[in-house]
């Protein structure tokens, strides 16, 4: 037990998360806690390329346009009535697939712990259930669901 540190709360003082650590490949910052800046990797190395703000908006509404669309193909109407049930599977798989694997990347993007991104992709979803999810803008007979299961893994 010699030259082990008792010091802070009963020798557990290092046990709090750190906020950011360093990447040791490639020297940059990796975020634990929401931050806000044009600073940040969002799903891609060196994506929004270095401080461009420019870049960093371009980044934001990539990520509203992926849960836009996510929450479109949560409440569309592809299949057609009538078709045969081979189709209209193949359809409904194909369209799960694509479905799930933007809502997955809408999630890698909200790792990067960035307050913009986070907001954007809230956004994003919330108008795209506004438009198409909500009676609003559909008649209520046309309110009998969606080709695809409620979205429940994220």
């Amino acid at each position: 037990m010699d030259g082990m540190d008792h010091g802070g709360m009963h020798g557990m003082g290092g046990m709090s998360p750190p906020t950011s650590t360093m990447n040791g490949t490639t020297g940059m910052m990796m975020h634990m806690t929401f931050f806000w800046g044009t600073n940040a990797e969002i799903l891609f190395s060196h994506w929004p390329a270095g401080k461009s703000t420019g870049m960093y908006v371009l980044a934001l509404f990539f990520i509203f346009a992926l849960s836009f669309l996510v929450e479109f193909l949560s409440h569309c109407r592809l299949v057609k009535p009538g078709s045969s049930d081979m189709a209209a599977g193949l359809v409904q798989t194909f369209l799960f697939a694509v479905r799930i694997g933007l809502a997955y990347m809408v999630m890698l993007a909200v790792m990067s712990f960035n307050g913009g991104v986070f907001l954007v992709a809230v956004a994003g979803h919330t108008l795209g259930f506004f438009f198409f999810g909500s009676r609003i803008f559909k008649k209520p007979e046309a309110v009998k669901g969606s080709d695809l299961p409620p979205l429940t893994c994220c």
